[in-house]
């Protein structure tokens, strides 16, 4: 191909996962490559050579590269940014009476992203911002991405979060890695991971369902629009939408039952045997994963969320009167408490603890417990502790990789031209070495080994995933 002083490529797809673009401009010696998403300023690399011939042939070199793996010339500015959808609740004051909240963590914006593990909290914003804090509530981490954080999700090891510049980040590691990219026509609603397999419930009612190596495996349209509910598991992914639930096979994406909700469905949660949905009509529904409509939950207002105890022993609901509620199993209402902190956006209960992430940015730590809730029911609360961001930089996504000349304790990996693109497999002794890791895109060069602290064998078997940190071995 030959190379101009500017060329400027483009990969959309608009049933896959692609949404980017690659700029290589030469001057005299200089070469600056800027790529990113479509509609962002994105990174920039400038690399300086001998001579303007040999500054011209890497040029050629990095733009053929782009064009085998499907980029093609394109007019700048002709493609926009993806579409993108904020999530929109009118939080009211709740008339109940407050809840017994242990601490508030002030995130700085809207907050709808959470997940809790034994030892920390991770809490994501539409700033862009991830924070972590133990259970105590003391923040010992800080991540920044691109733009919104849609929500946050565990996958075994692996924690991710969904940004609203259309991909998803790995943050197991010490820096943010984008492990996935979403098609640019979807308007991402939620998503959820499950032995890597990636599913987005988007705006107009439809599911994307993407492999580990980022490609897509099925797409489907549900009778109803805004499907916030997508979860997954072995056997099926779930969609809930404005009709209700739907379940479709997890390899084939076939149809296998639709429950109506009698309402929209706003927000999921999953067990082992059942799926719960949060709905517009006051109602938490508990749908079996055999379709069966089983109980319903009756709060007082819209539900935007909702959990339960891993045992199934309470279930848990937040509505945007900034009230949350928990019931038992059969159903019954426990109780009923002011949040005092605003609408929950999402929830999670673990080891007696609720919490929540607000409309007003916060992430809120409840007691649960039995005797708190008799205490705070008879007017006697515990000491509400205000938990303030220490001043602390935060992680940023990077495509940069530290380089090591020993692999050490490490395993070894290398990056190969195979059918489909570039693939990485394992190269140490002990390991199938035809199955591929699931592995970072941007960081990915046809040649180059890499040493990571571990790989994984995924649960169903046939390919690897890395767990750690990964360094290019020099």
């Amino acid at each position: 191909m030959t190379i101009g002083e500017t060329t400027y490529l483009e990969l959309s797809e608009d049933s896959g996962s692609a949404h980017k673009f690659y700029e290589v401009v030469v001057a005299e010696t200089q070469v600056t490559i800027r790529y990113g998403r479509i509609g962002e300023s994105g990174a920039t690399q400038v690399s300086s050579f001998a001579t303007v011939d040999k500054a011209r042939a890497a040029a050629a070199k990095k733009v053929g590269a782009k064009v085998r793996k499907g980029y093609a010339p394109a007019v700048k500015g002709v493609r926009g940014k993806r579409p993108v959808t904020r999530r929109a609740i009118v939080s009211q004051r709740s008339t109940a009476k407050s809840a017994p909240v242990l601490w508030t963590f002030d995130s700085g914006a809207a907050a709808f992203g959470i997940f809790v593990e034994e030892n920390r909290c991770w809490v994501g914003n539409e700033n862009g911002d991830v924070f972590t804090l133990t259970p105590e509530g003391a923040v010992n981490g800080r991540f920044r991405l691109p733009d919104a954080v849609k929500c946050i999700v565990a996958d075994d090891f692996w924690i991710y979060a969904g940004c609203d510049d259309g991909r998803v980040y790995d943050l197991s590691g010490k820096v943010p890695r984008a492990a996935y990219d979403i098609a640019a026509n979807v308007d991402i609603y939620w998503l959820d991971i499950h032995d890597g397999i990636l599913g987005v419930s988007d705006r107009q009612g439809g599911l994307t369902v993407i492999d580990h190596e980022e490609e897509s495996l099925w797409s489907r349209r549900s009778s109803g629009d805004s499907g916030w509910m997508v979860r997954i598991d072995n056997d099926g992914v779930y969609h809930g939408h404005s009709e209700g639930v739907t379940k479709y096979d997890l390899v084939s994406g076939d149809k296998q039952w639709l429950t109506p909700t009698g309402g929209q469905v706003l927000f999921g949660w999953q067990e082992a045997g059942a799926v719960y949905a949060g709905t517009s009509r006051n109602q938490v529904r508990m749908v079996a994963k055999s379709g069966a409509a089983e109980r319903t939950y009756q709060c007082d207002a819209a539900v935007f969320s909702c959990a339960t105890s891993p045992d199934g022993r309470y279930v848990f609901a937040g509505d945007n009167y900034s009230s949350v509620y928990c019931f038992d199993s059969a159903g019954q209402r426990l109780w009923k408490l002011a949040t005092g902190c605003g609408s929950a956006y999402s929830m999670q209960y673990h080891d007696q603890k609720l919490y929540l992430v607000t409309t007003s940015g916060a992430l809120a730590c409840l007691d649960v417990s039995e005797a708190a809730i008799h205490n705070a029911e008879q007017g006697v609360l515990p000491q509400t502790f205000s938990v303030k961001a220490p001043e602390m930089s935060a992680v940023i996504p990077s495509t940069t990789v530290e380089s090591v000349a020993d692999a050490g304790d490490g395993i070894v990996v290398e990056c190969v031209n195979a059918a489909g693109g570039l693939r990485v497999h394992v190269v140490s002794p002990g390991y199938q070495h035809g199955w591929n890791v699931q592995f970072p895109r941007d960081i990915r060069e046809v040649g180059a080994r890499y040493v990571v602290d571990a790989v994984a064998e995924s649960a169903r078997g046939g390919f690897y995933r890395v767990r750690g940190d990964i360094r290019r071995l020099r």
